[in-house]
């Protein structure tokens, strides 16, 4: 039976997919920032080093395009 850190687990691999749909890069990494957040916190939970490393890392890449995005349209 699912316990409720699968289904963490579950949600992080759901927003991830979801992100692919996304057509929009900003809303796709907005949607992929709360998968990989998901991911970070499933990686605490089961402690996995390597699950909360390329997620913190995943979504620091996300956020510097972000910025770099919304200072484009500014501009």
């Amino acid at each position: 039976m699912p316990t409720y850190i699968d289904y963490i687990g579950y949600a992080a691999s759901l927003f991830v997919l979801l992100s692919f749909f996304m057509k929009k890069i900003a809303t796709l990494r907005m949607v992929n920032i709360v998968g990989c957040s998901f991911f970070i916190a499933y990686g605490f939970l089961i402690d996995s080093i390597p699950i909360i490393i390329t997620n913190v890392a995943i979504v620091l890449v996300n956020c510097y395009y972000l910025m770099q995005h919304f200072r484009k349209g500014k501009a």
